[in-house]
């Protein structure tokens, strides 16, 4: 297919662009096969340039001969254009639907792009699992690494090489994947340098109603607990919803025949719920009367605050079980790729300082979603304006990424990143020009031959240029593990993504001002808690009365 039996009219002129706080601009709009243009002759304005992927739905409407095109993005942004000619706007507006939809991954932008940059270090080869195994064996030996699915042939939503305990064989691991969800069987996630204590995570498991059993399911588990210890399974689901699962042959695991784990049941929302949630927290953001209490409401019957705090929770609850009680955590869901990978990331967010610095925060979206198999491709489809009968999209990567905001926020030295970090991370997962985030598994990635045909958002994000612009001035390396506060009033909309588009410039530079005083005073009052810390250490190696029992 060629894009140009897309476009049927390729340019006009005159067509006046309205943003919101913005001059209007006036200049010629360019339609191409992946790109709305907009040039002007006007001085000091910049061109518009938006990729067709970015647009989430569009509404005409005409007045005379006048016609107009309001585009609704992916990012949140709402743009309109004036074009003059009700021809030429119908034309355009067919043009955009066209463009914006096209079913083939292979005719995305990301296989057209030729980078303007000089590509110094190759995102692609960055994040290796076999790299990332080097560290472990240097904390312990109790771990391989498995090429068990290394053609995809036992489960297509894990990447080829997978870290597995070092006693269960590949036989076993076969085994047990025809026992799991999707074929997921468990695998590690994280080990805790602290303790030796491990994070796995898998899909669910398939009792079904006659309760259905695994003894190498059962083995490869147990394989991860230390003598005389138990462990925990964090079932991200409800207990109805776990128990409704049998009847469609999943389930979960039974006390009977995992005796020394503890099976612990969460209420995380499944993605058609949190599609809904976002629709109208961003109706929400959007409504222009001015009034607070209806303002207030609609963004509390939108429950997306209420989905943070449950996530947040349940990731607070694994790293309390991993670093306070001494235990091992399994984590799953129904299928192991939405919520599962919410928890075993922010979990590490909390656990692990390494995961609060910028290399090795893209490492961890690497690990835990894109070789984890998050299907980015489907669950990023649509953001919250299409107008297409929702199927498979779900903001659940921006669930995850409103949770390190939060975290952020909380603890505003502790992140080698800022806020500009995880906003770029949601734009690029909805519409790129880079293709890390095409696709649904690695499987997928292999098969489109990304790789060899796309550049890596990591190849453009670790230039020296661009960490300094996502680097935080105020981090100090922290070492300790965070906890982050989950009470209501700590935590709070996220406006550098909800309400960036509506909201002035003087109004941003008074919110960054307020933002700058408050982390100076955290930063502040930071120091002085590591200060008297260093403090009671000292004190408690010279007084044996003062050291813990």
């Amino acid at each position: 297919m060629e894009f140009a039996e897309l476009i049927k009219t390729p340019r006009v002129d005159g067509v006046v662009l309205h943003r919101p706080f913005l001059p209007t601009v006036e200049g010629t709009l360019c339609l191409t096969g992946h790109h709305l243009i907009l040039s002007s002759r006007q001085d000091n304005t910049e061109e518009l340039w938006l990729l067709h992927s970015n647009i989430d739905a569009i509404e005409k409407r005409f007045v005379g001969s006048l016609g107009s095109i309001i585009v609704k993005c992916k990012d949140l942004r709402i743009i309109k254009l004036d074009i003059p000619g009700m021809d030429e706007c119908l034309n355009i507006a067919s043009s955009i639907e066209a463009l914006s939809t096209l079913d083939s991954v292979s005719l995305m932008y990301p296989f057209f792009y030729r980078p303007m940059f000089e590509v110094i270090e190759d995102g692609w080869n960055t994040f290796r699992p076999a790299d990332a195994f080097k560290d472990l064996e240097s904390m312990t030996d109790e771990w391989r690494l498995s090429d068990v699915n290394k053609d995809f042939s036992i489960c297509l939503s894990y990447a080829p090489l997978v870290a597995v305990p070092k006693d269960i064989d590949d036989e076993t691991l076969r085994k047990v994947a025809t026992f799991r969800h999707g074929g997921r069987f468990p695998v590690l996630s994280y080990y805790h340098k602290k303790n030796g204590m491990v994070m796995m995570r898998a899909g669910q498991p398939l009792t079904g109603t006659s309760g259905r059993r695994c003894k190498e399911d059962e083995k490869l588990i147990n394989a991860t607990l230390r003598p005389g210890k138990r462990g925990y399974i964090i079932d991200t689901r409800t207990v109805n919803v776990a128990q409704q699962a049998k009847a469609k042959g999943g389930g979960f695991e039974s006390e009977a025949n995992y005796p020394q784990w503890r099976r612990i049941h969460k209420a995380i929302e499944r993605s058609n719920v949190l599609q809904e949630s976002l629709i109208k927290l961003v109706e929400a953001c959007n409504d222009q009367t001015h009034s607070m209490d209806r303002w207030l409401s609609k963004l509390e019957a939108s429950n997306w605050q209420t989905h943070v705090k449950e996530i947040l929770t349940t990731a607070c609850l694994a790293a309390q079980c991993i670093d306070r009680e001494g235990a091992s955590v399994l984590v799953h869901g129904t299928e192991g790729t939405d919520s599962t990978l919410q928890v075993t990331s922010l979990a590490q967010i909390i656990l692990d300082p390494a995961s609060r610095t910028i290399r090795g925060f893209q490492n961890l979206v690497e690990r835990e979603w894109l070789q984890a198999g998050h299907p980015f491709q489907v669950r990023c489809s649509q953001s919250a304006y299409s107008n297409t009968k929702s199927r498979q999209e779900a903001p659940v990567f921006l669930l995850f990424l409103d949770c390190v905001w939060q975290i952020l926020r909380q603890f505003p030295c502790s992140f080698e990143f800022n806020e500009s970090f995880l906003v770029l991370l949601f734009e690029h997962a909805y519409a790129s020009q880079f293709g890390t985030f095409l696709g649904n598994c690695a499987a997928d990635r292999v098969k489109l031959g990304l790789l060899e045909k796309t550049v890596s958002l990591w190849s453009w994000v670790n230039r020296q240029q661009e960490l300094e612009r996502l680097t935080n001035p105020l981090y100090e390396a922290n070492s300790l593990v965070i906890w982050p506060s989950v009470a209501p009033q700590s935590l709070l909309l996220w406006e550098g993504v909800f309400l960036r588009w509506n909201r002035s410039s003087k109004c941003l530079d008074e919110a960054y001002e307020e933002m700058v005083h408050i982390i100076e005073y955290n930063k502040e009052l930071q120091s002085k808690v590591n200060t008297l810390r260093r403090q009671l250490a000292q004190l408690e190696t010279e007084d044996p009365l003062l050291q813990s029992p």
